[in-house]
């Protein structure tokens, strides 16, 4: 959400102290909150001016600013998985990083993660139960 135009701060602070009036009429007379009309009245006696304060950024994320550490960490280690990225890092910069982060800092660089599975061994994943139902079904 924007924040609200000078002008109509400054019309706010000097529609108050002229006649007998409440904070709450005043802010229904602007059409804006009674404790925004709170907030500019301790604003312009505490410091001076009225101005909006500058908005918040993005929050950084733990791996942030990492990203040449990362990339050469995928390189020596490309067959491994994420849990075994964080414990790399965990053992080589002190900090213990879950896998949520690990994986968006990877993504955003766009280094993979996956297996290399031409080396691996390739696992039967039927279960017995099912060979068993085959078999017979079969007969």
């Amino acid at each position: 959400m924007k924040a609200y135009l000078i002008d109509l701060r400054e019309k706010i602070i000097l529609a108050y102290p002229q006649g007998d009036t409440s904070i709450r009429k005043v802010a229904h007379r602007f059409g804006v909150a009674k404790s925004f009309v709170q907030k500019l009245l301790s604003m312009k006696k505490t410091q001076g001016h009225v101005k909006p304060r500058q908005q918040g950024g993005a929050i950084k994320g733990e791996l942030y600013g990492y990203s040449a550490q990362l990339a050469a960490m995928v390189e020596q280690y490309s067959d491994a998985t994420l849990l075994e990225y964080c414990e790399h890092w965990a053992t080589t910069h002190n900090n213990w990083v879950s896998t949520s982060p690990m994986c968006r800092a990877l993504q955003k660089q766009k280094l993979t993660v996956k297996k290399d599975v031409t080396q691996q061994p390739r696992k039967n994943r039927k279960s017995p139960k099912v060979d068993v139902l085959i078999a017979t079904a079969l007969d």
